[in-house]
């Protein structure tokens, strides 16, 4: 059996959006033809009778869409106020495409001190699975209107990609794709270099892998580079959930991986280690 076909065999997925698949770049305003391919790659997942949880980033960018801010703000009480202003535009959007196949989205807001704390992250994962059990998607986003952690660029969730690992570790997700502005992991980055080549599978991550991580993006609504998808992946794989590193530019690739096709890089799963995720939960 090819590698990839056990993909279909998956039943807990978390799928994470970066701003810059779920925004029109000229403008920074939503790109709402892809938000309804979204929904509805979600929803049939959800049909199949998978568990589906999305982390999406989005909030900041939305925010500044909706009041007219072109430029990144840099005072740090304005981006947490367009984080409020967009989340709220974000979730009632997602809700309404929800709603339209007959799905109930749940809004989910995280912080780093969430997952440090055993007692609230306890509180998120009991959270989380009832949510599961009660058939609902849960949308999680870090909570940028109070957690100033990502958005001050210290990267301890990266736009997101760290944060879905963590929940898929939380959950005992047994897939996690990670959607941005990339196709996959290079041995260099392939828009300076054009002998980068792309890498299909990664077996396990060690040092090798984690060089070829840059500390950028290349978006200007994202804050999540190469460096922290791989650790992301060192996560995930850690927890005992393969990953998939691909392209957001066109949703349809969400079904086209789950049906074990050949789309991104593929980081396959390695043994759970229960201690080493307690420690690694404690070191955040």
């Amino acid at each position: 059996m090819n590698i990839r076909e056990k993909l279909k065999d998956k039943k807990r997925v978390v799928i994470k959006i970066g701003s810059s698949s779920l925004t029109h770049k000229e403008t920074g305003r939503l790109d709402l033809i892809k938000m309804e391919i979204l929904v509805r790659e979600l929803a049939d997942l959800h049909n199949q009778g998978k568990d589906v949880i999305v982390v999406s980033s989005g909030a900041i960018a939305v925010g500044r869409a909706v009041m007219g801010i072109h430029e990144r703000p840099s005072a740090l009480a304005q981006k947490q106020a367009c984080a409020a202003i967009g989340q709220a535009r974000l979730m009632m959007i997602y809700q309404k495409l929800f709603a339209e196949y007959n799905q109930t989205a749940a809004q989910v807001l995280l912080t780093k001190y969430t997952m440090i704390n055993p007692k609230t992250r306890d509180n998120a994962r009991n959270t989380l699975q009832s949510l599961l059990h009660m058939g609902a998607i849960p949308i999680v986003n870090e909570n940028d209107t109070v957690s100033t952690d990502e958005i001050e660029f210290v990267n301890t969730f990266g736009d997101n990609d760290t944060l879905s690992a963590l929940v898929a570790a939380l959950t005992d997700a047994d897939m996690l794709i990670l959607l941005s502005d990339i196709d996959g992991l290079f041995t260099d980055d392939p828009h300076l270099n054009p002998e980068a080549e792309f890498v299909d599978v990664v077996e396990k991550i060690d040092d090798h892998f984690m060089k070829m991580g840059k500390e950028s993006s290349g978006s200007s609504v994202g804050t999540g580079g190469m460096a922290t998808k791989l650790s992301a992946a060192r996560i995930a794989t850690g927890a005992g959930a393969d990953m998939v590193i691909a392209n957001g530019a066109d949703f349809h690739v969400i079904h086209k991986i789950m049906e074990g096709r050949n789309y991104g890089t593929l980081f396959l799963a390695d043994r759970k280690d229960r201690e080493a995720l307690h420690k690694m939960f404690k070191n955040l």
